[in-house]
């Protein structure tokens, strides 16, 4: 497949096939974060939350088995080569959270619903791809290494595999035992075993991250050009995707333009299967004012925390990195505040 595509078509290959999935998963399955947050908050339903530790678990016990079977590195992903930096973990995911309240969606579901025909999620994604730029490698890039400096290789233990290694224990003990502890748990709610669909779209969800991590560190491997391991995350990716329709004949396809690509069409697919697609746009200046703010918000967030709902939310989980959990609570956290100045505006209750 390499001598005929090349490294980086394949990646994106691979990106796309993944992103196809997790669009499918979103349009058809209601796979989403915010969605998730509001109904646990807000519909005393937390189904869609044990989705993702479904997919989470999956992810994990996949990831681990990949690792334990010599089929990828760990430490040649993002997420376990820098020192952790708890500070820019816990602002970034506040700011993610509050920013995907503002927009009523994070990247992964704003790709989502721009599949089904939601103009207004073109302009979150627009926004969102811009700022995480503007904050990574433009403007503010300088002001974001001097507030949270990056230290690479440090030697210190970035996850708890790594952790439990100094121990003596196998990175498939430690996997299988969190991964099954989450699918477990994810099950022990009667409604959710009584949802299929439900737990069939969070094992989709954690496979699909699991064939990212294992795709790419083959090309990287097996290739002779130089292929970043990752996965799929929803933040520098669309970032990555607008600079590559604008400069396409001087640049290379990737692993992250497949995956956001992906996941467009994998949400029109699963739009009209369903009978949902339809164009939408926003009437409302308020609105529209709020979005572009939350959007803005959210890539810069995305940038600091090192991921997005979906690139630590899942996919830094499944390497079981130290900022995965802390991550996840302060995006729950940041959405429930942006969520409850919405809805009630911080009104005193009567």
């Amino acid at each position: 497949m390499l001598e005929l595509f090349g490294e980086a078509n394949t990646a994106a290959l691979i990106g796309l096939i993944g992103g196809i999935a997790l669009g499918l998963a979103a349009r058809i399955g209601r796979f989403c974060t915010l969605g998730a947050i509001e109904d646990v908050l807000y519909g005393a339903d937390d189904r869609r939350l044990r989705m993702w530790a479904i997919a989470i678990g999956v992810a994990i016990l996949g990831t681990h088995l990949a690792i334990s079977a010599g089929f990828l590195d760990p430490m040649e992903t993002a997420y376990l080569t820098r020192t952790w930096s708890p500070l820019a973990t816990v602002i970034g995911g506040l700011l993610f959270g509050y920013g995907m309240a503002l927009c009523g969606n994070c990247g992964y579901g704003a790709l989502a619903r721009l599949g089904g025909g939601d103009l207004r999620s073109l302009l979150i994604v627009i926004v969102m791809g811009l700022s995480a730029y503007f904050v990574m490698s433009g403007p503010l890039a300088h002001l974001r290494v001097w507030l949270f400096p990056v230290e690479m290789d440090a030697g210190r233990p970035q996850g708890f595999t790594q952790l439990a290694g100094l121990f003596g224990v196998s990175p498939l003990v430690t996997g299988g035992l969190i991964g099954s502890a989450m699918i477990a748990f994810a099950l022990t709610s009667r409604a959710m075993r009584q949802a299929p669909a439900h737990i069939f779209w969070g094992f989709v969800v954690g496979l699909a991250i699991t064939s990212g991590w294992l795709g790419t560190y083959w090309i990287a491997t097996t290739g002779f050009a130089v292929e970043p391991v990752e996965t799929h995350s929803f933040a520098a990716p669309i970032g990555d995707t607008i600079y590559y329709a604008m400069t396409a004949s001087g640049n290379a396809l990737s692993f992250s333009v497949g995956s956001v690509v992906g996941v467009v069409l994998g949400a029109v697919a699963g739009s009209y299967s369903k009978g949902h697609f339809r164009w939408e746009a926003c009437d409302d200046p308020r609105e529209l004012r709020r979005q572009i703010l939350g959007a803005a918000i959210m890539g810069t967030g995305a940038i600091l925390a090192v991921g997005c709902s979906v690139g630590q939310g899942i996919s830094a989980f499944s390497l079981l990195a130290f900022s995965a959990p802390i991550t996840f609570l302060a995006i729950f956290i940041g959405a429930a505040f942006g969520l409850k100045q919405l809805i009630t505006g911080f009104a005193p209750a009567e």
